[in-house]
């Protein structure tokens, strides 16, 4: 979505982007990574033996982060990320589960300096269609020039 300038946006356009499957080694890269070891994500007897969820589940960051790399970023297009809003991590996020990412915009922010700020509902949605996160986006864009 996020392939074009501030002046193309309408506010009520949406957007879906492909899907992307969360695999065990993701979960692994990024508790490496980020150096959070919960057990909830990383320990398969402790998850099955005491949680509701019965089973590991993915970070809520990683999910997060996953989300925005399925979305279209075009660097001359998109100045700063600015920010989400009301996030919640509603549903777990599975080994083996399916998400993707659906926008849409619901306000269009002229900051007068060549910049403007598209606001957009993000849902992250597992292969079920049911929604794992919410939040409002915040995108610094470009204006034409």
């Amino acid at each position: 979505m996020f392939n074009k300038k501030f002046d193309h946006f309408e506010v009520g356009e949406t957007w879906r982007s492909r899907g992307r499957t969360i695999t065990e080694a993701d979960i692994v890269m990024f508790s490496a990574f980020s150096g959070d070891w919960y057990p909830l994500h990383t320990d398969k007897e402790y998850a099955e033996n005491n949680t509701p969820f019965k089973q590991r589940i993915a970070h809520g960051m990683l999910v997060l982060s996953v989300a925005t790399g399925l979305q279209v970023m075009e660097p001359e297009v998109i100045v700063a990320f600015y920010g989400i809003e009301h996030l919640r991590f509603i549903r777990p996020t599975f080994i083996n589960d399916t998400i993707h990412v659906e926008l849409e915009v619901t306000d269009l922010l002229d900051k007068g300096n060549g910049t403007g700020v598209v606001t957009a509902i993000q849902k992250v949605v597992k292969q079920t269609g049911e929604p794992v996160t919410t939040g409002v986006l915040k995108i610094l864009i470009n204006k034409e020039q």
